[in-house]
């Protein structure tokens, strides 16, 4: 199998994937992704389509990814991956559209609003 390429993006982060036949090293930006994703959550939240479809340990997976927090890095990963799988394994596609793994969360920062020190927060009103 010739090596695929994938994109998975979240908020700011966008994440290109490369999946090939291997022994299942998982590598995210030339470290392997316990190291990564130091936290248990966001580790779970990029390996998740892998353990959902139990095809760990099946494919050899290089990640680049850019942009954003670990949090939107880790939702970019796992989309991408994903995205992957789905088009390695048709079977697997009803599993990964169930638990909501094929949709781009497209929830993006509200921008600030002159006359607001934020998004929604207002100044102070004073009536008197």
């Amino acid at each position: 199998m010739a090596q695929e390429n994938y994109i998975g993006r979240r908020k700011t982060s966008t994440a290109r994937l490369y999946i090939s036949d291997g022994s299942g090293d998982f590598v995210i930006n030339d470290k392997p992704i316990e190291d990564y994703f130091s936290t248990k959550a966001r580790y779970n939240i990029a390996k998740f389509p892998l353990e959902l479809t139990e095809m760990d340990g099946k494919y050899d997976i290089k990640v680049t990814v850019r942009g954003g927090g670990v949090t939107g890095q880790a939702g970019a990963v796992s989309l991408a991956l994903a995205r992957a799988i789905d088009d390695l394994n048709e079977d697997k596609h009803g599993i990964l559209k169930e638990n909501g793994l094929l949709t781009r969360d497209d929830r993006m920062v509200e921008r600030k609003k002159y006359g607001q020190p934020k998004a929604r927060k207002k100044f102070q009103f004073s009536k008197r």
